[in-house]
């Protein structure tokens, strides 16, 4: 036996190698509520109370007449908390339904920011280039500076404000995910 083997079976637990490290996940969640004062504030306190992180919320009315709000939440844990989240969120008197997304199938995910830059010479011309090759649209323009409208998936909102930080990024507004799940099926279908 070499010296490494050896250092290897003396490293080694008598009970087994341990628990292995639970991946965190990023989950896109859609809780069908009743629109009513207060309830966004219960959702919310679900959360903080028991330390889970949001990391995206987008609410607003979706039908009227029957006063119900779409609350489309991106959270992270391990597999056991975001079903812990799920069942809690389920037993709030408002709400209706909750769907995780990331689970049910294919969806689609998008976000609107407008990202502010300021530059002269050729960081503006770079700043024009680079908002031409993301499909964001210039909605406000001065001498000095620039307002990008851009749309798509988080990771292409970030990587677009990324290589703005170099040629000037002033300010950035996000609306945080829009999602709804792909093909003829609605929140309510099973």
């Amino acid at each position: 036996m070499t010296a490494t083997a050896k250092r290897e079976k003396k490293n080694k637990s008598v009970y087994g190698d341990g628990p292995k490290e639970i991946a965190i996940e990023t989950h896109t969640l859609v809780v069908m509520v009743q629109n009513e004062p207060g309830v966004l504030a219960r959702v919310i306190g679900l959360f903080t109370g028991r330390g889970y992180n949001i990391e995206s919320l987008t609410v607003a009315e979706t039908n009227h007449e029957e006063n119900t709000s779409r609350i489309t939440i991106v959270c992270s844990g391990t597999p056991a908390v975001i079903e812990q989240i799920k069942a809690q969120l389920e037993q709030l008197i408002p709400v209706k339904r909750v769907r995780d997304l990331t689970v049910f199938g294919p969806h689609i995910e998008r976000e609107l920011a407008l990202i502010k830059v300021a530059g002269t010479g050729e960081k503006r011309i770079e700043a024009l280039r680079l908002a031409d090759v993301f499909r964001a649209k210039p909605v406000d323009s001065t001498l000095e500076s620039f307002i990008f409208e851009i749309t798509g998936t988080t990771e292409k909102v970030d990587a677009f404000i990324d290589l703005m930080k170099p040629l000037g990024l002033v300010d950035v507004s996000r609306t945080g995910v829009a999602a709804i799940s792909r093909g003829a099926t609605t929140h309510d279908d099973k």
